[in-house]
């Protein structure tokens, strides 16, 4: 079942793209990330662009993000003020990353870019998760319990100016710690076209400080209205947002998720994390070899 995606300008399997999406929803559901971080590498194995996998990414993040914003928020779990904060930052970041985009775009570095932050982000973030979740399996077979991390912001951020009170997050902070953390995560989500949340997610438990109740609601309501700036920014700049792709994607997305949430209540937290480590890496790894391998064809003509 052969379509035709118009920005991507090539034909692609339907069914293909909707499986991808498939698995990456079936890893959201089972380790409970957003996904997107895989998103546009699986993408890019395919054959889709580098730009256009980025964007297009991006706005199946923001489909896929409404349902999970609206249950956390029926349970009171979003920290409005604090996410109001990180969508001000997160826009703001989206704006300069628009800037970044179109500049490594005019160069022609922008596709090469792309693919060295995915291997040194997915390599770092593999190779954190791996080790905390070998320390967590050795934990668990001798038995011991390993101590709880203790629940404090970080010195820099105490350090910082003009304090606010975010009361369902139970901080006594200055702003400028969500806002730079927000500005950070616009600008990988205009980039890469993640959704932030694998970087937001532990940056509000460590450096800010956050109740682990409200971390996860706040950061898919921030999520959820960065990806969707970030989507029209390309719309109206890079043009690179196809949306049949986004559609198909989102189509798997929702399917993979409910399967994969019924199947992370069968397997152990501690097995579950090693097995995300592990696919992390792998997709590092072959990012890194499609950089350092020579293509087939040097050369391609473009018609205009």
């Amino acid at each position: 079942m052969d379509l035709y995606l118009p920005i991507a300008n090539l034909s692609v399997n339907a069914l293909v793209i909707i499986a991808l999406g498939g698995v990456v929803g079936l890893l959201s559901g089972m380790f409970g990330v957003g996904g997107g971080f895989l998103t546009t590498p699986l993408l890019i194995f395919y054959g889709i662009p580098p730009t256009v996998a980025a964007a297009s990414a991006a706005s199946q993040v923001t489909g896929a993000s409404v349902s999970g914003v609206v249950t956390h928020m029926s349970r009171g779990t979003v920290d409005f003020r604090m996410g109001g904060v990180l969508i001000v930052g997160g826009v703001v970041g989206a704006g300069l990353g628009v800037l970044i985009f179109r500049l490594l775009q005019a160069i022609g570095q922008i596709d090469t870019v792309i693919g060295i932050l995915y291997v040194l982000m997915l390599g770092g973030i593999g190779s954190l998760m791996a080790k905390e979740s070998i320390q967590a399996l050795i934990a668990l077979k001798s038995g011991r319990r390993i101590q709880a991390r203790k629940r404090r912001h970080h010195p820099l951020v105490a350090a910082m100016p003009m304090r606010w009170r975010f009361y369902r997050s139970g901080l006594y902070i200055s702003p400028l710690a969500p806002l730079l953390l927000g500005m950070a995560t616009g600008i990988l989500t205009m980039l890469l076209g993640v959704g932030g949340g694998f970087i937001l997610v532990p940056a509000m438990l460590y450096l800010l400080g956050m109740t682990t109740q409200s971390v996860v609601g706040t950061s898919l309501f921030q999520i959820l209205f960065v990806t969707m700036a970030t989507t029209m920014m390309h719309a109206m700049t890079t043009h690179a947002v196809d949306l049949v792709l986004a559609m198909l994607l989102l189509i798997g997305s929702v399917t993979g998720a409910q399967v994969g949430t019924r199947i992370s209540m069968t397997i152990r937290p501690e097995y579950l994390r090693i097995l995300l480590a592990a696919i992390v890496l792998l997709v590092a790894a072959r990012m890194a070899l499609g950089l350092g391998f020579r293509p087939d064809e040097i050369y391609t003509v473009e018609v205009r």
